[in-house]
């Protein structure tokens, strides 16, 4: 039970901290004055499909879930696994928007929106990573046999769980904002 409150408080002071983020960004887009080509640069297709990818990522992380809950260690290894590869093909397909940014001399430092952009995907990105260490240490601890047999309220599979839905549920919004809603 501890656990699971320390990872709400975290979550909670993480879901402020994103919320002035896009705040910030929302306030520059709108009265800082975003130049529109380099809005318009953003790919829209390929990052919806890396967005699939992460949220795919929630599905699998529940199916190793239910296999830790049903005393399956190999379905929580294989969804387990599934759900680092997933996580690690969108920072993959970040990354790559970052470099297609940069190429169009869209940077950190370049303007008011490279720098809301960066700040924004750069910190969401972050967490991505934490979370995928963080799943990447319960795997291996999986493979060393501390899995095999479940326990009462999950542990820490149940507080990195809380914190990768977390992660996600803040991409949609990230994806909304700064994707979707310059297109409406």
């Amino acid at each position: 039970m501890e656990n699971k409150t320390m990872i709400r408080l975290v979550v909670g002071t993480e879901a402020i901290f994103f919320l002035c983020l896009i705040m910030a960004f929302v306030y520059m887009a709108y009265h800082a004055g975003f130049e529109p080509h380099q809005r318009s640069s953003l790919d829209i297709r390929t990052t919806g499909a890396y967005t699939v990818l992460l949220l795919g990522s929630s599905l699998t992380l529940m199916l190793a879930e239910r296999g830790y809950r049903k005393g399956s260690p190999r379905g929580l290894k294989g969804w387990l696994l599934t759900t680092l590869v997933l996580g690690g093909l969108f920072l993959f397909g970040q990354g790559r928007e970052y470099l297609r940014l940069i190429h169009k001399n869209i940077t950190l430092s370049g303007s008011v929106f490279g720098t809301s952009f960066f700040t924004l995907t750069g910190f969401h990105g972050l967490h991505v990573l934490i979370g995928l260490i963080v799943l990447g240490i319960i795997l291996l601890l999986a493979f060393l046999g501390d899995y095999d047999r479940p326990k009462k309220g999950g542990g820490a599979l149940g507080t990195a769980a809380v914190y990768w839905h977390f992660v996600d549920i803040v991409w949609i919004v990230v994806f909304i904002v700064v994707y979707l809603l310059p297109k409406i």
